[in-house]
C-alpha cells in the first residue's frame, strides 16, 4: 500500500502544463543555462540549447536544452562524449539518451514562486524571520568562504570572481562569530531570478536557509519571481516556502 508520504509526494508532481506555465519553463531552462554558461566560463547559445565543447566543471552540464524538441543528435555533436563524464541537463525531460550510451543521473522538477515584496515575505513563508545575518557576498575573498560553506569547508574556485557581478548574487547567511551557516546563489535573467546552491551547514535547519535567501532577494530583486530546481526533500523544503513545482526536468550522465 502506497503511503500518505508517498500519495503527498505524487500528487506534489502533478502541473498541469498550460501557456503560462510553458513560458516559466523556458524562463527557468534559460536562466539556469545562462548561469550554466557563466560559471563555465564556456559554450555557446542556440535556439535549442547551451553547449560546450570542452568538460565544465564539476557539478555542471555540457549542455542544457532550451526547447522541448531540441534535437539529441545536434546536441550530442556538439559536446564532446569521448572522454568520461559528459552530461546533459534534458530542460523538458524530452530526450533518450540511452542509445548514446547515457543513463539518467538524476530527475527533478523546475519550480517557480511569484513575486513577493520584502513587506510580503513574513505572511507568504513560515518562520520569516531570518535567524542568522544576511550579506550579499561582495569580495573575491567573501565568495571563497562562500564556497567553503558551501562545499563542506573547501574551494576550488568554482565560483569564480567574474561572478560578483550585478546580475549574480551569492547571499551567506552569517552567525555571531561572522561564519557563514548558510547561502544561496541567485542569477537574473530577463523577467525572472533563478535560485539555486541553496545550503545550510550541518546543524542549521534547512528552512533557515530558505527564509533568509528570499527575504534578501526580496529586497534585491522586488517584484520578480523566482525560478530554480529542486528534488527530493530539497523539493518538499522549497515548497513550503511558496514554491510550485512546475515541470520535471533529467539529467544524464555518460560513464566511461
Amino acid at each position: 500500500m502506497t503511503s500518505p508520504q508517498a500519495r503527498a509526494y505524487d500528487k506534489l508532481l502533478r502541473v498541469i502544463i498550460n501557456p503560462d506555465t510553458e513560458d516559466l519553463l523556458h524562463s527557468a531552462a534559460r536562466n539556469n543555462a545562462e548561469w550554466c554558461a557563466a560559471v563555465s566560463r564556456d559554450g555557446g547559445f542556440t535556439e535549442a540549447a547551451w553547449t560546450s565543447a570542452r568538460r565544465t566543471p564539476p557539478y555542471y552540464p555540457d549542455a542544457v536544452t532550451l526547447t522541448r524538441d531540441a534535437s539529441a543528435t545536434a546536441l550530442l555533436a556538439a559536446v564532446d562524449t569521448e572522454a568520461p563524464g559528459c552530461s546533459v541537463k534534458d530542460s523538458f525531460a524530452m530526450l533518450d539518451l540511452g542509445p548514446a550510451g547515457f543513463e539518467v543521473l538524476f530527475e527533478a522538477q523546475w519550480i517557480h514562486r511569484a513575486a513577493v515584496t520584502p513587506a510580503a515575505v513574513p505572511a507568504a513563508v513560515p518562520a520569516a524571520v531570518p535567524s542568522l545575518r544576511w550579506t550579499r557576498v561582495v569580495t573575491a575573498g567573501e565568495l571563497v568562504a562562500w564556497e567553503r560553506a558551501w562545499d563542506g569547508e573547501e574551494s576550488t574556485g568554482l565560483f569564480h570572481p567574474g561572478l560578483l557581478a550585478p546580475e549574480f548574487a551569492f547571499l551567506a547567511g552569517h552567525d555571531g562569530d561572522g561564519r557563514v551557516l548558510a547561502g544561496a546563489a541567485a542569477h537574473r535573467t530577463g523577467a525572472v531570478v533563478g535560485i539555486s546552491n541553496v545550503f545550510s551547514a550541518p546543524g542549521t535547519p534547512p528552512d533557515e536557509a530558505w527564509t533568509g535567501s528570499l527575504a534578501a532577494l526580496a529586497a534585491l530583486w522586488p517584484g520578480l519571481p523566482l525560478v530554480g530546481y529542486e528534488s527530493g526533500d530539497d523539493l518538499t523544503t522549497a515548497t513550503r516556502h511558496g514554491f510550485t513545482p512546475i515541470g520535471p526536468l533529467r539529467v544524464w550522465l555518460r560513464g566511461a
